[in-house]
């Protein structure tokens, strides 16, 4: 920003700056926006960030985001139990819950197996997953990582955990392109993808 600008006008735009996305130009009209902002409308945009960054944590079964013990999906006596859809983010879970066709449930990961970036398989929510399976009665695990390199580095690492096991360990058909993100991908691709999944 221009050195005319107040620090605190500053500081704001580089905070908006980090979020993804956001390039220093957008940072910066948004950070102007927050100040035509009455101070009620700017207390509950900052109290909202606070009250979710400390209500908001861990599902203890799915480890999906929830602000109980156990999220609303993992709760829904409903799902189909039996098949767990193993995905990166929390995100995901939102992508194909918009399909409204999968029926099962979610472990999340949060995160991929990625030794370049120093994320190992203990980083990331493996354990709770083998966890889960060991106590249920789990048949196919749908591997739905992104198609990236550490996508299926992490899809491969957790197949072969679960092969012993005797648990069906399935992979999304590639109606997704190689190299694409779950949560920009339209619903009826996401459909066709779990439609059409393949065993590993």
């Amino acid at each position: 920003m221009a050195e005319s600008n107040p620090l605190p006008l500053v500081l704001l735009a580089e905070q908006f700056a980090k979020l993804p996305g956001i390039g220093m130009k957008t940072a910066q009209r948004l950070a102007y926006y927050v100040m035509t902002m009455s101070k009620a409308d700017a207390k509950a945009f900052s109290d909202s960030i606070l009250n979710a960054h400390s209500t908001i944590h861990y599902c203890k079964v799915c480890q999906n985001f929830t602000d109980s013990d156990v999220c609303l999906i993992c709760e829904n006596a409903k799902r189909d139990s039996s098949t767990i859809c193993v995905v990166e983010g929390p995100k995901d879970v939102s992508a194909f819950e918009r399909t409204n066709e999968y029926k099962g449930l979610y472990h999340v990961l949060h995160g991929l197996i990625s030794p370049m970036d120093g994320i190992t398989p203990e980083k990331i929510r493996i354990k709770e997953l083998l966890a889960r399976i060991h106590n249920s009665n789990v048949e196919e695990v749908i591997m739905a990582t992104n198609p990236t390199v550490e996508g299926e580095a992490t899809a491969m690492y957790i197949s072969k955990l679960l092969k012993p096991l005797g648990i069906k360990v399935t992979r999304l058909a590639f109606g997704l392109p190689m190299g694409g993100i779950l949560e920009y991908a339209d619903e009826i691709t996401l459909f066709k993808a779990l439609e059409n999944r393949n065993e590993i």
